[in-house]
């Protein structure tokens, strides 16, 4: 089987330290296995998909040498990014989810007419009353099944008069086991999570449902992602059932924690990948340190170059524990590849920070600056 992993980000921010990671892993096991490493933006919420972060994100992985193979855009081409033109690199393009609705339009046309999803015409003040009343007994909040039980004949004169309605998953009674490959077996009792939402409309895809059709579509044979996405795992599993689509190998990657255990924040000094550039740490120190987040290769060597980590990388040696972010560690790494630099090199590196202190004058016509 073809080794094909992908990073999946939302445009949604600047890309942190736990993304950058995600794609790092993803890009080291599949270059460890011969096989393609895919950049996919995940931008069909509006509402919070901003171009800025988009380029952001190209850049950074880009900064970082986290070269996809295939994606919305080559790599070589980021100096010159024009994000809002349909330019990709691959077969399986487009890489960006909000030039996709035509393929998600032919599956969810598919399962509403075999009648393994329904429309949903419950307002958000029902379903707010209904997850009120589950939560004081004691209950998870889950769909009721309403909607699911309307005829067609009832369907179809509430669409006539134009009541609005989302698309809903109707879940099987089963339980949903897979193999995780850092975590073992996992399993799910489906009947807890309830008839999900999968589109806000035939032409709107929800995140569950976009993930299980474009991995099917770009042939993704493994999953490499955060632990926080475990619990989204079977809502996917149960579309690609549905639509008889092979299902890839899962791998969830331990949490990212700050030194005193809680969730990794700013406070912890994890800043955007850009910001750490702008604050002059070095690509291949950020590699490195980013790469033990979660990760050892089973001896005390501890200087790995990009080249070096996609020869050695396993999915096996990756931990289930939370991973400890220490700024320490990567300051005593970023001194180690600052003294590995010539001395030309390092004077040109440090050039935008003495303009920036004000202890030297830039040149005329000059564009020494930090970016």
């Amino acid at each position: 089987m073809a080794v094909r992993t992908r990073f999946a980000p939302s445009p949604s921010g600047f890309l942190h330290i736990g993304s950058a990671r995600t794609a790092l892993f993803n890009y080291l096991f599949a270059k460890n296995n011969n096989g393609t490493f895919i950049l996919r933006i995940e931008d069909t919420n509006e509402a919070t998909s901003k171009k800025e972060y988009e380029q952001n994100i190209i850049e950074s992985l880009n900064w970082l040498g986290i070269l996809w193979d295939e994606g919305p855009i080559a790599p070589a081409q980021t100096k010159n990014l024009k994000l809002k033109i349909k330019n990709y690199t691959g077969n399986y393009g487009s890489y960006c989810q909000s030039e996709r609705s035509d393929i998600y339009k032919k599956y969810l046309e598919q399962l509403l007419s075999e009648d393994k999803i329904y429309h949903c015409f419950c307002s958000e003040d029902e379903l707010e009353a209904q997850r009120q009343y589950q939560a004081s007994i004691g209950e998870s909040p889950r769909y009721s099944g309403k909607c699911a039980r309307l005829n067609k004949k009832e369907i179809q004169n509430k669409l006539s008069h134009k009541e609005k309605s989302i698309l809903r998953f109707r879940v099987p009674a089963k339980i949903i086991k897979f193999k995780d490959l850092i975590r073992g077996e996992i399993e799910f009792d489906v009947k807890q999570i309830g008839d999900f939402s999968v589109a806000k409309d035939i032409h709107t895809p929800l995140y569950n449902f976009a993930v299980a059709i474009d991995d099917f579509e770009m042939k993704i044979s493994h999953v490499i992602r955060g632990e926080d996405l475990i619990s989204s795992t079977p809502r996917q599993i149960l579309i690609q059932e549905a639509l008889g689509l092979p299902i890839p190998q899962y791998a969830h990657l331990p949490l990212i924690l700050g030194p005193d255990r809680s969730k990794l924040s700013k406070r912890h000094q994890a800043e955007p990948i850009s910001e750490f550039k702008r604050m002059g740490y070095l690509p291949e120190a950020l590699v490195n340190f980013i790469a033990f987040l979660g990760w050892n290769p089973g001896d005390e060597r501890e200087i790995y170059s990009l080249l070096s980590l996609t020869k050695e990388f396993s999915i096996d040696r990756i931990q289930k524990g939370g991973a400890v972010f220490n700024i320490q560690r990567l300051d005593f790494l970023n001194g180690f590849y600052i003294r590995q630099r010539s001395v030309e090199k390092l004077t040109k590196l440090c050039i935008p920070y003495l303009i920036g202190a004000g202890l030297i004058e830039p040149l005329n016509g000059s564009n020494n600056r930090i970016v």
